[in-house]
């Protein structure tokens, strides 16, 4: 059975996005674009919030991000999703300006991701936070999945 991951929007901008400049922008969005042509080892899941934030800014590469998400199931914002956004958010697990990313993590934790892919180390994939969104999921019941970078899904596959 494919390990299911949900895909949260950075992933998507970094695929659709022109090469960067920044050196460090290029590489994940290299390393983005080997994740993705393996994407067949997992099962995507995105959500109405995923497809919503890469409609905006500007036009044509909101069209590259919408055709990225083409075939990818959604995850369905429930009650236990709102409330577990409800106890992050309490537990200042996410700044209040976080709440769309609060909706991701509650997403892949409610629906039983096994990882949640991203590359918002900001809000999401911070290790600061990590241990009190983990509190926040065991005490709910729910399993944590893994928040990562695509990078950290290539493993030792990860080979130039």
């Amino acid at each position: 059975m494919k390990s299911l991951v949900y895909l949260e929007t950075s992933v998507v901008s970094y695929l659709a996005a022109r090469p960067s400049r920044d050196l460090i922008v290029a590489a994940h969005q290299q390393i983005t674009q080997q994740w993705w042509d393996q994407r067949e080892n997992w099962g995507l899941y995105a959500s109405r919030l995923v497809v919503t934030e890469a409609s905006g800014d500007d036009a044509d590469a909101a069209a590259r991000r919408i055709q990225l998400l083409q075939g990818v199931a959604h995850l369905a914002v429930t009650p236990d999703v709102e409330t577990l956004v409800e106890q992050l958010m309490k537990v200042a697990a996410l700044p209040v300006t976080a709440l769309e990313d609060a909706f991701h993590i509650g997403l892949a934790i409610a629906h039983g991701m096994d990882f949640l892919v991203t590359w918002n180390c900001t809000h999401i994939a911070n290790a600061a936070k990590r241990n009190l969104i983990t509190k926040v999921a065991n005490q709910a019941g729910y399993v944590m999945p893994v928040i990562c970078t695509p990078e950290e899904l290539l493993g030792d596959d990860y080979v130039d």
